[in-house]
């Protein structure tokens, strides 16, 4: 049995927890979030704790069960604390703005790149060089920093570019002089 799935999911005081079949909504004083189970895991509420069962022991059900688990603890954590990644800049000259939910990145090239934040994340700057996001869906959060990392991606020469907050980046060694 899956190491992951059996444990039982401690519910907060604050949140709610609604389980229709495969449905399952998570309320808690960050908000809400909702999301179906696959068919070979349901989810079963007991007292203070939700337990992810698998319908039988099929592969695919032994698959499935982990990782459901971890997205329904991963909703109930969302709800009652939230997410958030860390991003830093490095580079001269290299900076970033956050104007409501849009963030503007200089970042070397020619003009500056605009994004737009999706609904439910919160983007802060600090120092220019620090960009936070932060939200309720680990998924959402994970999937727009690694957006922002994407636009310019740490080089393995001096290091520049944009990085998660502690991301050790290797580094080469440069051209061989003369001799």
């Amino acid at each position: 049995m899956s190491r992951i799935g059996k444990r039982p999911i401690k519910i907060p005081k604050k949140v709610t927890i609604n389980i229709n079949g495969q449905h399952i909504a998570v309320e808690g004083p960050k908000g809400s979030l909702s999301r179906v189970l696959p068919d070979l895991v349901r989810a079963e509420q007991e007292g203070e704790e939700v337990q992810v069962l698998r319908v039988d022991d099929s592969r695919t059900a032994r698959e499935r069960h982990g990782l459901s688990r971890t997205l329904v603890a991963n909703m109930v954590q969302g709800v009652y604390q939230g997410f958030e990644k860390r991003l830093e800049i490095q580079g001269v000259g290299y900076r970033a703005q956050a104007q409501g939910s849009k963030l503007t990145l200089n970042v070397g090239y020619s003009k500056p790149v605009e994004m737009t934040m999706p609904k439910g994340i919160q983007v802060q700057v600090a120092n220019n060089t620090l960009v936070i996001l932060s939200g309720i869906d680990k998924e959402v959060v994970g999937n727009v920093a690694a957006k922002i990392r994407a636009v310019r991606e740490p080089e393995p020469y001096k290091g520049k570019g944009i990085r998660y907050l502690g991301e050790m980046v290797r580094r080469k060694a440069g051209k061989a002089g003369k001799k």
